[in-house]
């Protein structure tokens, strides 16, 4: 499987291709009043308006989300919606058995493994099960 390598802070992480829609730098994000903390705001992509959501939150980590160069906009459920990142990396192919099962942690459902590297770990988020 090809996976989407992106950093967040000094964390790496990768999603499945097969649900990357697209990558784009960072745009103009428009804020929506009384939305919950999680949602960004709104951009016009192409004609299209997408949510944009703070995985930095989704994820639970206490990162400034000054450093988001880029946005990953992700297909679920037939719907599009945007995550910012510091950084993608690259896109790389991954076999399944190099994705070291970790033990379900009920706080965090959404990391599908890792993947030990050379000189690096990434963590495999189910994109799905974090945007539920």
């Amino acid at each position: 499987m090809q996976v989407v390598v992106f950093t967040i802070g000094d964390e790496e992480f990768a999603v499945e291709t097969s649900k990357v829609q697209g990558i784009n730098g960072l745009m103009k994000i428009t804020k929506v009043p009384k939305a919950e903390k999680y949602i960004k705001g709104l951009i016009n992509l192409r004609g299209s308006i997408l949510s944009v959501l703070d995985i930095n939150l989704l994820l639970g980590m206490n990162i400034s989300d000054e450093n988001n160069n880029n946005i990953i906009v992700l297909e679920l459920d037939g719907e599009q919606v945007g995550i910012t990142v510091d950084h993608v990396e690259e896109v790389m192919n991954v076999e399944e058995d190099m994705i070291k099962r970790v033990h379900e942690d009920k706080n965090k459902p959404f990391i599908k493994g890792l993947i030990n590297l050379e000189n690096r770990i990434l963590t495999m988020i189910d994109i799905d099960k974090l945007l539920q």
